[in-house]
């Protein structure tokens, strides 16, 4: 079982689907895929009338955004990828984090970020459920609030899903799959990467924004007992070797 998660700018790739299809086709219920969408959220934001607003990489999310977020995530973004999937035949099924209180996260950074949420709490029976159906589930990170009183929702970046997704399902593999080949390291594309090495990468600034935010989420999976996590291109989906690849502390000894 892989958890495979897919970048904004990649879902524009018009051999995506066909790939995502091929893998399903060859290892039916092998994985499932979780989605990011940036550049969907801030078209949308754009359009309404707003400017996007970044901290730290980390989109700051009003109120207001959250609904916003939803439409571009769990609406365009989500049932674009489902679609482009059920015309080559992939069973492919759109759920939200919301869906089944699939993500459950509380605040990061409330005064500063608003409603953009780290997972606390996954509950996979969803997802576990359209697999054994025999349906490909694909997941938008809109996640549930830990006070369900309030109601509510939160933006969670959509590697921490996937990583917190992938050790839920103890998955054998997370692939973070986005535009670029692999971690770049001194100019040139790290094939292997150790836990200690990922996390001077982020500490030194060699690796910045969203590449940092991928390699914290690697860090999380792996930290959580995930085996091995892959970040590159797309080509990344075609075999064990392309991307840059992490491993257990266990598996470097």
């Amino acid at each position: 079982m892989r958890v495979i998660k897919i970048g904004g700018r990649v879902q524009r790739d018009p051999a995506l689907a066909g790939v995502l299809a091929r893998l399903w086709a060859a290892a039916p219920a092998g994985f499932c895929v979780v989605h990011g969408g940036g550049e969907t959220i801030s078209a949308l934001q754009a359009q309404l009338g707003s400017a996007p607003r970044f901290v730290e990489g980390r989109r700051v999310t009003t109120n207001h955004d959250i609904d916003v977020l939803r439409m571009a995530l769990s609406g365009v973004a989500n049932k674009r990828l489902v679609s482009s999937l059920g015309a080559l035949g992939a069973p492919a099924v759109g759920i939200s984090g919301e869906d089944g209180s699939l993500l459950v996260a509380r605040a990061m950074n409330a005064a500063v970020l608003g409603r953009v949420g780290e997972v606390s709490q996954v509950n996979d029976a969803l997802p576990r459920a359209l697999l054994a159906a025999g349906f490909l589930p694909v997941i938008s990170p809109v996640a549930c609030g830990e006070d369900t009183a309030s109601g509510g929702a939160y933006n969670v970046n959509a590697d921490d899903a996937a990583a917190a997704i992938a050790a839920s399902f103890d998955t054998e593999e997370l692939l973070l799959i986005s535009d670029v080949r692999g971690v770049m390291i001194d100019g040139a594309m790290a094939q292997s990467l150790t836990v200690d090495e990922a996390a001077y990468a982020i500490e030194s600034g060699i690796a910045t924004e969203g590449m940092a935010t991928k390699l914290r989420a690697a860090l999380e999976a792996l930290h959580r007992g995930v085996p091995r996590v892959r970040i590159g291109g797309l080509d990344a989906l075609s075999g064990p070797g392309p991307g840059t690849t992490l491993l257990a502390a266990t598996q470097l000894a």
